[in-house]
């Protein structure tokens, strides 16, 4: 799959102290350009670069560090880890140039499914402000790293469930029973058997191995919904979804 490259750039916020995953932000403080913005890695693939180009007019310094990623109940865990190396860890790029930044796997082993993991890039402070008024801006971007097993092909297994919460909410709940990591983003109710939506939201949630998530979403014509079924379209970075699904209303 190629994967496309992303343009980071930063409002004129105080630090930001989420990561940023989204395209097109703008700002006078920090520009860059990741290519690409996924790492995906085989056993006969264990190594990866990751291309950072400054587009400022400033030069910016980059401390990059890898760690684990797992979820709990459809929360996002990070956790240290030295099973991947990442090379230089912290750099600086002179304005309108690059800096190609390596992650490799320490070792290799036994997998029965993916591992993941992520890559977070954090701009550091180049010099001390001077004004005490100033607002210092950083930018944070955080990168999935996705280790595929050694014999066979991880995929995910996507179990659907919607449930109708009250009058105006649907509840779409998701479980992947499969070994592989599943990206929704974009979710959408139909009545069934028809393009009359009544329901739709614009995601971007990553769904690991043996981990469930829930979305509700606000039905735009609750009215309409009088059977026991609701056809689903939902797209994801692997197969797109649109089947129908009976519909729990307690």
């Amino acid at each position: 799959m190629k994967i496309p490259k992303l343009i980071y750039r930063l409002f004129s916020i105080p630090f930001l102290t989420g990561w940023l995953m989204m395209p097109f932000v703008h700002s006078d403080a920090a520009s860059w350009n990741v290519e690409p913005i996924r790492v995906e890695l085989t056993s006969e693939q264990t190594t990866s670069a990751i291309t950072i180009t400054n587009d400022g007019d400033q030069a910016t310094s980059i401390q990059a560090q890898v760690v684990a990623w797992s979820q709990v109940e459809g929360k996002d865990i990070y956790t240290p880890t030295k099973e991947l190396i990442i090379s230089p860890p912290i750099f600086t790029i002179n304005p309108k140039q690059e800096q190609i930044v390596r992650v490799a796997l320490r070792k290799q082993s036994e997998l029965t499914g993916e591992i993941t993991y992520r890559i977070n890039l954090q701009e550091l402070p180049t010099q001390a402000l001077t004004n005490t008024s100033a607002v210092q801006v950083a930018l944070r971007v955080s990168l999935p790293i996705f280790i595929q097993m050694q014999k066979g092909i991880a995929v995910p297994k996507m179990v659907w469930h919607v449930e109708r919460l009250n009058d105006n909410t649907l509840v779409v709940n998701l479980r992947n029973q499969g070994n592989a990591h599943v990206q929704i983003t974009d979710l959408a109710l139909y009545l069934p058997g028809t393009e009359l939506q009544i329901a739709n939201e614009t995601v971007s949630s990553y769904v690991l191995s043996g981990q469930g998530h829930q979305w509700q979403l606000k039905m735009t014509s609750p009215e309409k919904l009088i059977g026991k079924q609701v056809r689903l379209k939902a797209f994801t970075d692997g197969l797109n979804i649109d089947t129908e699904l009976a519909l729990d209303t307690h």
